[in-house]
This record gives C-alpha cells, sequence and structure tokens, in this order.
C-alpha cells in the first residue's frame, strides 16, 4: 500500500494547465476536502469525479492491475493519475534556481570542454570566467565540467588553458515544473494532458 500512495499524480490548475506532481495520498487528501476532483480519461472522453463518485467507479469499473488500487475494507478504488484544483488558476514562478542539479539537467550532464557525457557524481561546476577574474556565479558564468577538464582549466581562462566551450552557457527559458513532469516515472498517463509544445516554449524574461 505505502508504493501505491507514493505514486505520482499530476496537477492541473482551475484552466487546465499542469502546475504540480503529488503523491498519491497528497490527492486522495485534496479531492477528500473537495480542493480538488479526479480526471479520468477514457476514450477520448474526459471526466472529473468527487471523491464519493469515483469510490463508485472504481467499483463499477476495476481497474485490471491491483497494483493500480488502494485497498479499504469494503473497496478496491482506483488510484488517480490527474486532479483538477478547485480554484487554483495561477502557473509556478518562472525563476528556476541556480543549483547544482539544475546546472547538469540545463547541460544534460555533459562536460561542456570535452562534450563527453558523464555521471553526475563525476562532474563539478566551473566557473568559465574564474572568480579571481572577477567572474561570478551566474547561469551565463557556470557550466558543467568533467574533473579532467576542470583540473586542466584550472584557474584560467578557456583559452589561456587552449579550451573551448561545446556552447555559450545561458539561463534556461523553462518553467521549474517541467522538471517535475516531463519523463517523471508515470508520466506516460499524462499525455493527454501535456502540451509539450507548449511547456519547452521560450519565455519572456
Amino acid at each position: 500500500m505505502e508504493a501505491v500512495l507514493d505514486q505520482p499524480v499530476l496537477v492541473l490548475n482551475r484552466l487546465w494547465q499542469a502546475v504540480n506532481v503529488v503523491p498519491v495520498r497528497r490527492a486522495f487528501s485534496l479531492v477528500a476536502r473537495e480542493h480538488a476532483q479526479i480526471v479520468h480519461l477514457s476514450d477520448e472522453v474526459c471526466r472529473t469525479f468527487s471523491m464519493m463518485d469515483w469510490i463508485d467507479f472504481s467499483i463499477c469499473n476495476p481497474p485490471i492491475e491491483d497494483v493500480d488500487t488502494v485497498h479499504t475494507v469494503r473497496h478496491r478504488i482506483r488510484t488517480p493519475r490527474v486532479i483538477l484544483l478547485s480554484v487554483f488558476d495561477r502557473l509556478p514562478r518562472k525563476d528556476l534556481k541556480l543549483t547544482r542539479n539544475n546546472v547538469f539537467e540545463r547541460d544534460k550532464n555533459r562536460c561542456q570542454y570535452c562534450g563527453n557525457v558523464f555521471d553526475r557524481r563525476d562532474l563539478n561546476l566551473d566557473h568559465v570566467i574564474p572568480r579571481h577574474y572577477g567572474g561570478k556565479t551566474t547561469w551565463e558564468n557556470v557550466v558543467c565540467s568533467c574533473i579532467r577538464c576542470n583540473t586542466r582549466k584550472a584557474n584560467r581562462l578557456p583559452h589561456e588553458a587552449d579550451m573551448r566551450l561545446c556552447r555559450k552557457p545561458v539561463k534556461p527559458k523553462w518553467r521549474p515544473v517541467i522538471s517535475l513532469v516531463i519523463g517523471k516515472p508515470g508520466s506516460e498517463h499524462w499525455k493527454d494532458f501535456l502540451d509539450l509544445a507548449y511547456w519547452n516554449v521560450e519565455l519572456d524574461e
């Protein structure tokens, strides 16, 4: 039961825009308190359910796989895949924090000097313009680098070490929710609710 309750559920705001991913237990809590409804798509027909309606639907339409249900004393209740918030109509903040993992995500775990892909444990962050030259810790001056390239470059400018960047570092323009949604286990159930062209379009600063 614990693993089932930890499965991801896509959260839509009331404008049907993806805003978050929560575990099943949180989704059930929101629906039980009438802060959200469960969304179900079948044969291109989209329906929303309250908690009681979802229980009735689960009884009349039990899923084939037992892994997709939560067992109560009396019933097997389907686990929701998508919920629709009742009142929230905003989108998450556009700002993306400059963190080690987010730089690795932007650079796709690829050293920006040699171009090879590494495990994140074998990567460092490099200041293109070294800090002792006045280089700042910004999206435009920090890149992913392997240990070998980082050691070779040391505290020099790339051309001083006879090295070149694979591409110029820039601040990502994708929303933070993308890292929660795209490619997450279970996201194949959300394809009808995600417009990838929308989520990947460049945004105004």
